[in-house]
């Protein structure tokens, strides 16, 4: 058959697949996340049936879908909130970096390997996954908490760092001197700071282009603005990710709400792609001898992001159901552990770096949005009513003699 008749087959077999999949996992209760993850892993290389056909268009679809998410995110809020919740997060991104990279960073050193791979990986600790959060906060209708602000802010700061951090890396990882990095640090600085700028100060007068009278006008104007922003950053070693985020915080009022609407069919239809894709591009016969050390390894960075979100909760005075929200929410590790992943198989850092860090986010993947669902269940609200009411009962008065 043709290229193109194998491609159409195997789209329409996947997607309709992914649809009942969804449907499944809601009828039960279940993030439908992992569902579409555990479809990647059956149809990717070495699963049970693999797709060739499609491959290159499901990459392309991934990266479109992950950028969808992310504007749809910064479409939320205002450029006004995004400044005033960095401000406030500044210390909860400090202490975010340390409590997840550390970690990272330590277990490298502890499998024998050298800094450059310890760099790497506690790159890939660190970041959670913008993509796979939003995704979340969405499925189980967050997006209005008190709570959903902090960790935007958490997701930005890290996706921030990225955006320097990512440079740094693959200066390190391919010798290119210290003039090298620097130069490449200097330019993705730079970039984000004018993109922060003409967002924040100049977001009405994009929006003041566009028309919310044509909805096909409006789509087509929003997705190509993002596109085209996202790629630049990228092409200037900056995340796509943040340039697509600082795209929706830049739109606001009419045009932001009605994009909002006609864009989150699309979104929902690509960031089911983007983690098919993760799936696929997974090998499962590499997964078991990493297994153990990834999942030890997933142990103690979730409990650290726990530890950071209900810190940074705190901080803004959320409440304790709130911050064990925020905390469950931060745990995903996806699209950036990937690519920093990536940066060192390229680079013939370390052969094992590669299954770890598939079999670590793919855990983290996994147990991320299911755990997050724990706050929403009856039996578990009561238990954290109970905890709370022991913790706030008054001490006994000593017995007089």
């Amino acid at each position: 058959m043709h290229g193109t008749t194998i491609l159409l087959i195997e789209l329409g077999a996947l997607l309709f697949a992914l649809g009942m999949l969804g449907r499944l996992g809601r009828r039960f209760g279940l993030s439908p996340i992992p569902l579409y993850l555990l479809a990647g892993l059956a149809f990717g290389h070495g699963g049970l049936l693999p797709l060739e056909a499609s491959e290159e268009f499901i990459e392309i679809g991934a990266e479109i879908g992950v950028i969808l998410l992310l504007v749809m995110l910064g479409l939320e809020y205002s450029a006004k909130e995004l400044v005033g919740n960095l401000r406030s997060a500044a210390p909860a991104g400090l202490i975010d970096a340390v409590a997840n990279a550390v970690p990272g960073a330590a277990f490298a050193f502890l499998l024998g390997w050298d800094w450059k791979a310890a760099l790497v990986l506690a790159g890939i600790t660190w970041v959670s996954s913008s993509g796979v959060i939003a995704k979340v906060l969405g499925d189980l209708g967050r997006l209005g908490n008190r709570e959903t602000p902090v960790i935007l802010s958490v997701l930005v700061i890290e996706d921030l760092a990225m955006a320097f951090y990512l440079p740094l890396v693959t200066a390190v990882l391919a010798g290119i001197g210290f003039a090298g990095g620097l130069k490449a640090l200097v330019i993705a600085v730079v970039t984000v700071i004018v993109v922060l700028i003409v967002a924040i100060r100049y977001g009405h007068l994009i929006s003041a282009f566009m028309s919310v009278k044509d909805p096909e006008a409006l789509l087509l104007s929003v997705l190509g603005l993002t596109l085209f922003v996202a790629g630049v950053a990228a092409q200037l070693q900056v995340s796509a990710a943040v340039g697509a985020f600082l795209v929706g915080i830049a739109l606001g009022g009419r045009v932001a709400h009605h994009a909002t609407e006609i864009l989150t069919p699309l979104r929902d239809l690509f960031a089911a792609v983007f983690f098919v894709f993760f799936g696929l591009s997974t090998n499962p016969s590499d997964m078991p001898p990493v297994l153990l050390p990834a999942l030890c390894l997933a142990a103690v960075t979730m409990t650290t992001k726990v530890l950071t979100g209900w810190f940074a909760a705190k901080r803004v005075g959320v409440a304790a159901p709130g911050r064990l929200r925020a905390g469950l929410a931060l745990m995903p590790r996806g699209e950036f552990s990937v690519v920093i992943a990536g940066l060192a198989v390229a680079s013939g850092v370390e052969p094992r770096l590669a299954p770890l860090a598939t079999a670590y986010v793919l855990i983290t993947v996994v147990a991320g949005p299911s755990l997050a669902r724990l706050p929403d269940y009856a039996w578990f609200k009561a238990l954290l009513r109970r905890r709370m009411a022991v913790r706030q009962a008054p001490l006994p008065l000593p017995a007089e003699d």
